[in-house]
């Protein structure tokens, strides 16, 4: 398993070079919490519908928090009156609790899908990916430069 991991960091780093789409990190992103919760395929048949319906509602959220909030912000936070500076911080609220609402939904729909312990491992799959992605795109800065 861990040899399949290693195989798909290198697939990532050279899809990066060639600057993936969205798509390509999707399929990563599957592979790797896949591997890392180790579903049977009766589970993946299961979790994964639930679990991309999760993950469009989060992303949706979060391109309409980053629309609205830099279009609330505008370049400079000092410029904004305390009434404007008071909205923004209502609709960031607004928005994580949007995004905890998500997450407690996900967590209810896989109760019965995958075990307590997957669920729990989903989360560290995810962020361990990010931070996988995150070292790949540091990787990729540094060799431009």
């Amino acid at each position: 398993m861990k040899n399949l991991l290693i195989i798909l960091l290198l697939f990532a780093s050279t899809l990066q070079a060639q600057r993936p789409g969205s798509e390509q990190i999707q399929a990563l992103k599957t592979a790797h919490i896949t591997q890392t919760l180790d579903l049977t395929s009766e589970e993946a048949e299961k979790f994964w519908p639930i679990y991309n319906k999760f993950d469009q509602q989060l992303e949706k959220n979060r391109k309409q928090e980053r629309r609205e909030i830099v279009s609330m912000v505008k370049g400079d936070v000092g410029a904004l009156s305390d009434e404007e500076a008071e909205k923004l911080i209502e609709k960031m609220i607004d928005f994580k609790e949007n995004q905890f609402t998500h997450y407690k939904n996900l967590v209810q729909e896989l109760k019965g899908v995958i075990p307590p312990q997957k669920i729990l491992r989903l989360r560290k799959a995810e962020e361990d990916f990010r931070r996988i992605l995150m070292e790949q795109l540091r990787k990729r800065r540094k060799g431009r430069q």
